[in-house]
């Protein structure tokens, strides 16, 4: 098995057997299968390669996701117990009728390459609750068991189906909680019944399809994403349903031939989510209330005529005053270089090249049509996005996008076509590199994955910039957790701007741990998922990857509080490749003397050591108070109190009774190691994943 081998597994009894995030190669060994007793196998996020091996009938659940197993998938139906099916993410193809087995409660085969998508005649469906089949290569009729009412996640997005009757059939799915279908090729209607008969239903996404027809009103429906954009949908979105969104956390009906009045969102909403839809919204009077008060019509006419006759007139000094008033830029501010704002004409999103203003910087994107220059997604490539289409998204790069202003640029959020969320990094530093080198080390980048990494989804290389584009982390950094600031504040070491508007508020915390995030589990978590981030961009990935920036504010939180490293690999790329770069309170003692410095994993692990240190005492790198030591930084302070056995002493307050004193103890060891003088001393990643694991904390631990 790769790194180790396998020599007597079929003589072992296990229970569980997780090798899950590791670097293991190879092919997984047909003896997986004699194991006895094996209940749950894990051996996700590897690099393992060959065929999905057999298991024993004991096995409930199976999790290979995330590896390179290719061929075609065995049969199952020996697995009789078998409840959880997790073969994503890696090169399987061929048919997947053998997959559904009756006793299968959760099926995830995305991200694979299957084109056959059948049934056996007697499945029934009667235990699935989750199916997983988006981004496949899958063709034809998707003919749904009448049985499957217990089914409530499901994804067919990305696969070329040829139903004409699915949404009719999802219809009789009343169990449904969510159903994305975008990208399905699907030619029909949306069916009113919907409403009536997926009563639970929270997301919904049809988008990128040919569906046609009218919007019927969902406003019944517990909706919390819904997505209609690039379709053929036409005729007027029902008032009730306007209404809603509002309420809801993400929607979007761009690209079709709609009519709606959403006055109640802002023009940036509006334009973000309505993008070639018609605006109805009456200027003065309701068109209604004229049809309901006939005899008062000839007034309201005449109320009309005054009020757009004084409109007009103020519009008319406005322009006479601006054309009067030399133009001044504003913050924020998109104009084609070489011209005024005021040169604009109708479609001023698809002309430049183009010029954008932050608070610290202007970046330019020297493009002539912004339709022409394409925008690489790496799981979607027969999408077809281009730099207009990120235009759109960020409302031409406009301030009110900005999320923060970090090492390598701006960085900005908005919605591709399809409703899909991204971050938008504008490597605005920029170096020698040539378009196709940047190119090739953006797609290498994009192949690395793991569950503690931000994710690089996409890319675009737009008139001398590159742009990166990354999976869209919902819930903040951890110096924002660590140092109780909302998610609208960052610190001047961080980012040279101090707002990150997020439609949260703040960090949510709904899908993280009981105890909440002022707890020790919650912060072992974290440092176990930074740590196994690191250890795999140094001892799995081929060249290794050297981060350079490790810091608490490179760690962020998706929708499930998980924890991932952002940031890996763009050195080069940005042009910011000196070994110094390492962010205040984080460099290491090496670095005194930068020129003859060289970036090292060990300074990484380095930086790390600080993290931790950040984790257990809940204090800054730099700028917090410490006892008898005015200058003292964290590093020297932490340092110095472990050495003479206080450690415990200088535990956060918040964590302390939140579990086991002696593990948060060995872990302020574990960081004194990492923040060793000499780099020599200080352990690698894998050994402090080793060192942590040790100490992870336990349930029982708390009780």
């Amino acid at each position: 098995m790769g790194r180790g081998g396998a020599c007597g597994v079929a003589s072992l009894f296990l229970a569980v057997l997780d090798v899950s995030h590791n670097a293991f190669s190879g092919a997984l060994p047909p003896a997986l299968g004699s194991i006895a007793g094996l209940q749950v196998l894990n051996a996700s996020h590897n690099q393992f390669q060959g065929q999905v091996p057999g298991a024993g009938g004991g096995l409930v659940s199976m999790d290979l996701s995330g590896n390179a197993l290719d061929g075609d998938l065995p049969d199952l139906s020996p697995l009789r117990s078998l409840a959880y099916l997790n073969l994503s993410g890696n090169q399987l193809r061929g048919s997947i009728i053998g997959a559904f087995q009756e006793q299968l409660r959760v099926i995830d085969l995305s991200n694979n390459r299957f084109s056959r998508l059948n049934f056996s005649s007697g499945y029934s469906g009667t235990s699935l609750t989750y199916l997983d089949l988006s981004s496949n290569e899958l063709l034809g009729e998707f003919g749904l068991p009448g049985r499957f009412r217990n089914l409530r996640h499901m994804n067919l997005a990305f696969n070329q189906l040829s139903t004409n009757n699915l949404l009719a059939s999802i219809g009789e799915i009343s169990s449904l909680e969510y159903v994305n279908l975008s990208s399905t090729g699907l030619h029909e209607r949306i069916p009113g019944v919907l409403a009536s008969r997926l009563v639970g239903l929270h997301v919904l996404d049809l988008s990128r399809n040919n569906i046609s027809g009218v919007v019927p009103d969902l406003s019944t429906l517990p909706l919390r994403v819904l997505d209609l954009s690039v379709n053929n949908l036409t005729g007027e979105i029902p008032v009730s349903l306007v209404k809603k969104l509002a309420s809801m956390d993400r929607f979007n009906f761009s690209y079709n031939n709609l009519t709606v009045c959403a006055s109640e969102l802002s023009p940036e909403a509006f334009a973000a989510a309505f993008a070639r839809s018609r605006n109805d919204c009456p200027i003065a009077v309701n068109p209604d209330s004229m049809k309901k008060n006939g005899g008062h019509r000839k007034g309201m006419k005449l109320a009309l005529a005054i009020v757009l006759t004084l409109f007009f007139s103020v519009l008319a000094l406005l322009c006479l005053a601006l054309v009067c008033r030399k133009p001044r830029k504003k913050r924020g501010d998109t104009f084609p270089v070489d011209k005024q704002p005021s040169s604009f004409k109708d479609e001023p999103g698809t002309s430049g090249p183009f010029a954008f203003q932050t608070d610290s910087t202007t970046w330019v994107a020297d493009v002539k049509v912004a339709t022409s220059v394409p925008v690489v997604i790496f799981e979607k490539p027969l999408l077809s996005f281009t730099f207009a289409d990120l235009l759109a998204a960020t409302s031409n790069f406009d301030r009110g996008t900005l999320l923060a202003e970090g090492r390598f640029g701006p960085v900005y959020t908005g919605f591709l076509p399809g409703g899909i969320q991204v971050a938008v990094k504008v490597l605005v530093h920029g170096s020698a590199m040539a378009d196709e080198d940047a190119a090739r080390e953006l797609e290498r980048l994009g192949r690395i994955k793991h569950s503690n990494l931000v994710p690089l989804t996409g890319y675009c290389l737009a008139g001398g910039q590159r742009i990166a584009i990354y999976e869209y982390m919902e819930n903040g950094n951890l110096h924002n957790l660590l140092h109780d600031l909302p998610l609208g504040v960052q610190t001047t070491e961080d980012w040279s701007t101090d707002t990150w508007e997020d439609n949260n508020g703040g960090v949510a915390t709904e899908n993280i741990t009981p105890e909440g995030t002022a707890a020790w589990r919650f912060r072992h978590k974290i440092a176990l998922g930074a740590a196994r981030a690191l250890a795999f961009l140094h001892h799995g990935c081929i060249p290794q990857i050297v981060h350079r920036d490790v810091k608490a504010s490179s760690i962020y939180f998706d929708y499930a509080m998980e924890p991932r490293l952002s940031d890996f690999g763009l050195s080069m790329i940005a042009g910011t490749s000196t070994d110094g770069d390492h962010s205040p309170g984080y460099v290491p003692p090496e670095f005194s003397d930068p020129e003859n410095a060289t970036a090292t994993s060990k300074s990484d692990v380095y930086s790390f050591g600080i993290v931790l240190f950040e984790l257990i005492t809940g204090k800054k790198p730099l700028g917090d108070e410490y006892p008898d030591q005015k200058e003292a930084s964290l590093v020297s302070w932490a340092r110095a109190m472990v050495k003479a056995n206080q450690g415990s002493s200088i535990i956060d307050p918040k964590i302390r009774d939140t579990g086991l004193e002696r593990q948060m103890d060995e872990a302020l060891r574990v960081a004194y190691l990492c923040t060793a003088e000499l780099p020599s001393k200080r352990p690698t990643m894998q050994q402090i994943v080793g060192l942590l694991k040790d100490i992870e904390p336990r349930v029982a631990d708390e009780n």
